[in-house]
C-alpha cells in the first residue's frame, strides 16, 4: 500500500465504523456494523459492552479483508467513540460486571438532582465547564455503584476499572494491558478539571467515585499501547483517541481559533474552537476540551441539538410524508418558501442554547391552504434554525462572527439544508469531499502521533471540500424568518407542567 495507512475506528451510539486511510486520506476500504441498544425500562438506554468489542473486532476483519491490508500496512491505529457511555469491568477477568449505560440513559437523574441540591452547580460548572446533568459519566458510574455494595468495595480496592467507550475498546486492543483515556473524553465525565488537566479529588468526592477506578489520561494524539498480537498476528501502536465530537471537528482541519462545525447527524452538534484559553460559556453552552496535541490544550464551546435529521425520520415513519430524506430535499426545493409555517420539533425537549426538557414538539403557522409538502420544507428549515441558535450563542460568547461553518454527519448531504443553512445564519456552510470526518479525525490524531504526516499544515494541504455554500437571502428576509422562528420557540417552550 505504498506508504501504509492508519486504521481508524469509530465507535458510535448506533454503528461501529472501522476505516483504512491512506496518506492521501483517500478510504481504501470500510466497514459499519451496526450496535444494538436495549431499552430495559422507559428513560433507561444500556449496551452489551461485549457485543460492542464484537463489533469492533468484526469490523477491523472486514477493513483488512476487503483491503487486502496486512499488519505490516498499517502505521498506527486511531480511536473515536460515543462519549460519556461508560464501562465497568473486572480488571483480573476482563469481563463487564454491568451493561454499559449510554449517554442517553436518564436513570440517574435523581442523583444528579442530589448534586444540584447540595449546591455544588458551579463548582462542577467552573472546574468542567459543564452543567450537573445525567447527560455525562460521573452520575451513571455513582449510579451503578450505589446499587450493589461489592461493586462499591470492589472499586474501592482497586478490583474493577471504568471507563468510556474509548478505554473499554483500548483495554481489549492491548490485551487489558493499558487503562487508558484521552483529554476529550475525560473532559466529559464531569470529574475531570479541564483547566488544570487532571482528575479532580473535589469532584471525585461530590460524586463517591474512587480515584482507583480511572484512567490514565493521555494527549489525544501519541502512544496508547500496542495492540494484541492475537488481533492482527503483530504489535501495531495505537497512536490515537479522541472523543466523536471533537474528532469531527478536527477532521474538517478547524485547527486554527474561531473556526467551527456542525454535525448533521440524528442529532446535531456544533463545535466553535476557542483556542487555548478556557472560556466558560455566559449563554448555555458547554465548554469542553477539544484536543490535546504536543502537549498544549485547545478547547471548545459546544452545543447540542437534540433532534436534526431526526425530523426527516419523523416525517417519513410518523406521517408518511416522504420516503427518505432525498426526497424531502426535492420537495424543498420546488417550494419558494414554506408558507409562514414554522415546525419546532422538541420530541423531547429542546437542547442547547435553551436546554427546557419540558418543550414540545409544535407546527405553528398553519392555514387552510398549508400543504404537506410545506410542512416537509419547514421541517428541513428547522434544522438550520435550530443550529443557528447555537452559532449565535457561541458568536456572543466569543465576540466574533463565525465566517464559514464547516458540515458533516448523514443529512449534511441535502443541498437544500446547507444552502438554507447559509442563508438563515449569513455565513459560508462548506461540505467535505469525505463526510465521514468522525473516523478522519482518529486517523489524523494516530498519524500526527506516528509521524504519517508531518503535521497540521501538511493535512490542511491534503483536506479538500466538495462544495461551499454562500447566503443568497435578502437580509429583511432573513430577519423577518428569524423572527418567525422565535416567536414559534417560544410557544414550545415549558409546554409540560412541571411536577
Amino acid at each position: 500500500m505504498g506508504q501504509g495507512c492508519i486504521l481508524a475506528i469509530d465507535q458510535g451510539t448506533t454503528a461501529t465504523k472501522v476505516l483504512a486511510v491512506d496518506h492521501e486520506i483517500t478510504v481504501q476500504a470500510e466497514s459499519n456494523m451496526e450496535v444494538a441498544l436495549d431499552n430495559p425500562r422507559p428513560g433507561w438506554v444500556e449496551f452489551d459492552a461485549v457485543s460492542m468489542w464484537d463489533s469492533v473486532k468484526t469490523g477491523i476483519e472486514n477493513v483488512v479483508n476487503r483491503g487486502g491490508i496486512s499488519a505490516g500496512d498499517i502505521r498506527g491505529i486511531g480511536v473515536t467513540n460515543q462519549r460519556e457511555t461508560i464501562v465497568l469491568w473486572d480488571r483480573k477477568t476482563g469481563r463487564p460486571v454491568a451493561p454499559a449505560i449510554s449517554w442517553q440513559c436518564k436513570r440517574s437523574t435523581p442523583l444528579c438532582e442530589q448534586v444540584i441540591a447540595a449546591g455544588h452547580v458551579e463548582t462542577v460548572r467552573n472546574k468542567t465547564g459543564l452543567f450537573v446533568d445525567g447527560y455525562y459519566s460521573a452520575s451513571k458510574i455513582a449510579w451503578l455503584l450505589a446499587q450493589d455494595p461489592e461493586l462499591r468495595r470492589g472499586a474501592e480496592n482497586g478490583e474493577l476499572a471504568v471507563g468510556t467507550v474509548d478505554s473499554w475498546i483500548i483495554w481489549n486492543l492491548t490485551g487489558g494491558r493499558e487503562h487508558v483515556t484521552d483529554v476529550t473524553n475525560a473532559s466529559r465525565t464531569l470529574l475531570f478539571n479541564i483547566v488544570e488537566g487532571r482528575w479532580d479529588e473535589e469532584l471525585l468526592r461530590i460524586w463517591s467515585i474512587p480515584r482507583a477506578l480511572l484512567a490514565r489520561v493521555n494527549m489525544s494524539s501519541g502512544f496508547f499501547g500496542y495492540t494484541d498480537p492475537s488481533i492482527f498476528g503483530a504489535e501495531i501502536p495505537i497512536m490515537g483517541c479522541i472523543g466523536d465530537s471533537q474528532s469531527a471537528l478536527f477532521g474538517q482541519c478547524a485547527f486554527e481559533k474561531g473556526m467551527a462545525k456542525n454535525t448533521y447527524g440524528t442529532a446535531a452538534n456544533l463545535d466553535v474552537n476557542i483556542g487555548s484559553s478556557f472560556l466558560l460559556s455566559k449563554h448555555n453552552l458547554q465548554t469542553t476540551i477539544a484536543w490535546g496535541v504536543d502537549g498544549k490544550i485547545t478547547y471548545t464551546l459546544e452545543g447540542g441539538v437534540y433532534v436534526a435529521g431526526a425530523v426527516i425520520q419523523w416525517l417519513r415513519d410518523k406521517i408518511g410524508f416522504v420516503k427518505d430524506g432525498a426526497e424531502a430535499d426535492e420537495i424543498a426545493m420546488q417550494l419558494e418558501d414554506a408558507g409562514g409555517v414554522y415546525f419546532v420539533p422538541a420530541f423531547v425537549g429542546l437542547g442547547a442554547p435553551h436546554w427546557d426538557s419540558y418543550a414540545r414538539g409544535t407546527i405553528i403557522g398553519l392555514s387552510n391552504a398549508t400543504s404537506k409538502e410545506q410542512i416537509v420544507r419547514a421541517g428541513l428549515e428547522s434544522i438550520a434554525y435550530q443550529v443557528d441558535d447555537v452559532l449565535k450563542a457561541a458568536e456572543l460568547d466569543t465576540g466574533e462572527p463565525v465566517k464559514s461553518l464547516r458540515a458533516d454527519g448523514g443529512v449534511c448531504q441535502s443541498d437544500f439544508l446547507l444552502q438554507f443553512q447559509a442563508d438563515i445564519s449569513g455565513t459560508e456552510v462548506v461540505r467535505p469531499r469525505v463526510i465521514d470526518t468522525t473516523a478522519l479525525g482518529a486517523a489524523f490524531m494516530a498519524g500526527l502521533g506516528c509521524g504519517f504526516w508531518s503535521g497540521t499544515g501538511e493535512i490542511k494541504k491534503l483536506w479538500q471540500s466538495d462544495r461551499a455554500f454562500h447566503p443568497a437571502m435578502d437580509e429583511t428576509q432573513r430577519k423577518v424568518n428569524l423572527h418567525g422562528w422565535q416567536k414559534a420557540v417560544g410557544r414550545s417552550l415549558s409546554w409540560l407542567e412541571k411536577d
